[in-house]
């Protein structure tokens, strides 16, 4: 089920962009599976990928591609992630690029491939080529929700956000999608993102903003602790709008239209979460009072991750116990666990490395009950603070992934 995740917005045009999505049948017959973009000429995009190693095929094209030429086209396939199929995986994503390219008469480098889904299985190359003439001739700037469809995986909703927000006297868009439910824990999980802005952002700096909202989003959620080897975020400024070019984001305009995407990467983020595979509860860890801000990170991960804590959510059950022996496995230096204390979803549960003398277990039933739990962590050492995204572990995320091949 999906925790809290509401209907798919409507999106507004942006201009710059078109886009369509197919049935390709990659891996399974009635279902969108090929998404095309075009973007418009002289665009600005930039990109973030996985760090695991083991990166899939379309992750290196991408990589070679952005550091070449200025894209065009964006081809995304669902069903087969294309990672783990050696030499013939890096042929495969070329051809669908070179016969995109031919078929649009760009430059090779000016398309980015994007692949999801079952690593390990060649991919069906010649049923994602065979889509692509239609779906140039169903290019459309109206219809998000198609394209959100469209890069689903084991999603059980499409996910879009957007923001309109004024600059130089330009109303300008904000909006995108993403995909993901399980293989989530980003290093930049199984996750997608596109986010498209019809305003004027310089290429550099679009592609700084983008890593540093990524920090604040996507870095920032996991469902099972287990980064993909596709994770791809791609933000595209495509220059249409009116407004003087965006190159620095401290002040101003650039301020704002920073704030503004950072509010669509963190709800693109945030519906990941709320759909992620088997959840019944949407997670905020909060962890401050450290001395420095990698304590605070690495512990609220290390809390989102642990498998008791994540059983004990799905059952609403309040044993905080598994949390604070979290806390004290996560590698703080130092640590004074006579200084800690844990609230969830306000009720204060632990007060200087013990029971607080006003917990009861019925409060400590009453904060586990909701959908929605915000832990709170103070280690009492310093200033510095993180907060990551999480869900609970049910019985159906063990029956999703067992069956996921299937």
């Amino acid at each position: 089920m999906a925790v809290g995740l509401g209907s798919f917005p409507v999106i507004p045009s942006i201009p710059g962009v078109r886009f369509a999505a197919m049935e390709a049948g990659v891996k399974k017959a009635n279902k969108k599976d090929v998404v095309v973009f075009e973007l418009a000429e002289g665009s600005a995009v930039a990109g973030v990928f996985t760090q695991n190693q083991f990166c899939a095929a379309p992750v290196r094209v991408c990589r070679e591609h952005l550091a070449k030429a200025k894209p065009r086209y964006l081809v995304i396939n669902t069903g087969n992630a294309n990672a783990g199929t050696g030499k013939s995986g890096m042929q495969n994503a070329l051809h669908t690029c070179e016969t995109l390219a031919n078929l649009t008469g760009v430059a090779l480098e000016q398309v980015l491939p994007f692949s999801t889904g079952v690593i390990g299985e060649p991919l069906p190359v010649a049923k994602i080529t065979k889509v692509l003439p239609d779906a140039l001739a169903s290019l459309t700037s109206e219809g998000w929700q198609n394209v959100g469809l469209g890069i689903m995986t084991t999603d059980t909703l499409p996910k879009g956000a957007y923001r309109q927000i004024e600059l130089s006297g330009e109303t300008i868009t904000i909006g995108g999608i993403s995909k993901g439910a399980g293989m989530i824990r980003p290093n930049m999980a199984t996750m997608l993102g596109y986010v498209f802005t019809d305003a004027a952002v310089d290429q550099m700096a679009l592609q700084s903003l983008l890593k540093q909202t990524t920090d604040q989003s996507f870095n920032r959620i996991t469902i099972d602790s287990d980064t993909s080897t596709n994770d791809s975020c791609v933000a595209v400024a495509t220059g249409q709008a009116a407004n003087a070019v965006i190159t620095d984001f401290s002040e101003g305009d650039g301020a704002k239209f920073a704030a503004a995407f950072l509010e669509v990467m963190q709800e693109l983020a945030h519906a990941i979460v709320r759909d992620g595979e088997g959840a019944t509860k949407f997670v905020t860890v909060e962890v401050k009072g450290a001395k420095v801000q990698s304590d605070a990170t690495k512990t609220a991960f290390e809390i989102a991750h642990s498998p008791l804590v994540k059983t004990a959510l799905f059952a609403s059950d309040p044993n905080w116990g598994r949390i604070l022996a979290v806390v004290g496995r996560a590698g703080v230096e130092n640590l004074n666990v006579d200084t800690v204390s844990l609230t969830i979803n306000g009720c204060e549960i632990a007060r200087e490395g013990g029971r607080s003398p006003e917990y009861n277990e019925e409060a400590g039933q009453a904060a586990m009950n909701p959908e929605e739990i915000h832990i709170v962590v103070d280690l009492g050492a310093g200033d510095a603070s993180d907060t990551v995204w999480t869900t609970d572990f049910s019985h159906e995320y063990v029956t999703i992934n067992a069956e996921y091949r299937t």
